[in-house]
């Protein structure tokens, strides 16, 4: 029997199913993770391009800290606190108006979570480390980029690994069309991370990392749907068993 998606055995087919199940819900997870990071850089629920721009380039009219005020932090404090340690960052956050009036709000408001055992978080129980993200809001670090850079292009690399495998069982979508769904992930992966780097540098460039993000997007939507269309719909649409081998087919 030749070999492709249709005709594979029924424990083969649950093996594959599940892991195409898992990875569609982290996906789904990722895109609302960024939803409710970047998505919120300026403020606005919802990724834009000022979004990339002020994730990647800054938005060099303000700080980090109140970027994040007015944006992914904004429901961890009450209008008024946030107003009041906005106006401390723009009047130069003085050691001595801290001391008096912000970081009694800063410690009810935002050092539950932002502490010395927060892990990954920065610790904001020390003015010194606070004082950091009052400056001029330069983006994302180039020490940040190299570190979220090699990680995604591993992982995601690894993923689409396993994806592509099982859509190149397919044996139902034109060999010009199966080869370019293939590559494509890996294509707009290397355009996705490279766009980060360029819109550090240049915010024209933002625009790259939604195409790229986008296209990632596109071809695992594709190879997903095809490999579960072909395991579990087609056998039951076609009169008799799918000959055409999908591993040796020109």
């Amino acid at each position: 029997m030749p070999t492709n998606l249709s005709n594979l055995g029924i424990s083969v087919k649950l093996l594959f199913s599940g892991y195409l199940m898992v990875i569609a819900i982290g996906y789904a997870m990722a895109m609302v993770q960024i939803l409710f990071t970047h998505g919120m850089a300026d403020g606005k629920f919802g990724l834009s391009i000022e979004d990339v721009v002020y994730s990647y380039y800054g938005n060099r009219s303000g700080s980090p800290l109140e970027s994040k005020l007015n944006g992914s932090m904004k429901a961890n404090a009450p209008d008024d606190v946030r107003f009041k340690i906005i106006q401390w960052v723009r009047d130069g956050a003085d050691k001595g108006a801290y001391d008096t009036e912000i970081k009694s709000l800063v410690d009810t408001h935002c050092v539950a979570c932002h502490n010395a055992e927060a892990g990954g978080l920065p610790d904001f129980s020390k003015f010194d480390n606070l004082e950091k993200y009052t400056r001029s809001d330069e983006g994302a670090t180039f020490a940040s980029l190299t570190r979220v850079s090699h990680i995604h292009l591993f992982g995601i690399a690894f993923i689409f690994m396993f994806v592509g495998g099982i859509f190149s069982l397919s044996s139902g979508v034109p060999l010009k069309l199966k080869a370019s769904a293939i590559i494509m992930p890996y294509i707009f992966l290397i355009m996705d991370i490279t766009s980060w780097w360029l819109t550090k540098l240049n915010p024209h460039f933002a625009l790259l990392v939604i195409v790229g993000g986008g296209g990632l997007a596109m071809a695992f939507v594709f190879m997903w749907v095809v490999s579960m269309y072909e395991m579990w719909v087609l056998p039951t649409r076609l009169p008799f068993p799918d000959r055409r081998d999908a591993i040796r087919r020109n």
